[in-house]
């Protein structure tokens, strides 16, 4: 087990929704989400390299992760790769309907809206503590 405390810690999703927060990680866990992404309004949260922990909407440390890649992207040109590897969706429509609501949701939405686009890989999953929330079955 690394030593994963003293690292930087976040929810997926920005975790209003708690629902969601723990979709997101579960989809992780399961090894089937490798990618996010966020407006490059919100700043630049990572870097290549750097590890942070994903907290499950409890705000239990569940996964260590690392990114790999980082780049900017604008909303109407993220390709099905990319969105692929986000792990949401089956096909490109269904992430651009997504991320457009999730953006509105936050007041960010614009087609040509610039996002920060990461790939990340699983470094650890942390054991869950008596109490977390049952993540969903992905």
């Amino acid at each position: 087990m690394s030593d994963w405390k003293a690292l930087e810690s976040f929810t997926f999703g920005g975790g209003e929704d708690k629902a969601l927060a723990d979709d997101l990680l579960a989809r992780v866990l399961a090894g089937v989400k490798t990618a996010t992404c966020w407006s490059t309004a919100d700043g630049q949260i990572t870097e290549i390299g750097k590890r942070m922990v994903a907290l499950d909407s409890a705000g239990n440390p569940r996964a260590v992760i690392e990114t790999v890649e980082l780049f900017q992207q604008r909303y109407d040109l993220v390709d099905w790769a990319f969105a692929r590897d986000e792990g949401e969706n089956d096909d490109l429509e269904g992430w651009r309907r997504d991320h457009r609501d999730w953006l509105e949701s936050r007041g960010q939405f614009a087609p040509d809206v610039m996002l920060w686009c990461e790939r990340f890989k699983l470094v650890e999953i942390i054991p869950a503590p008596a109490g977390a929330p049952e993540l969903p079955r992905i």
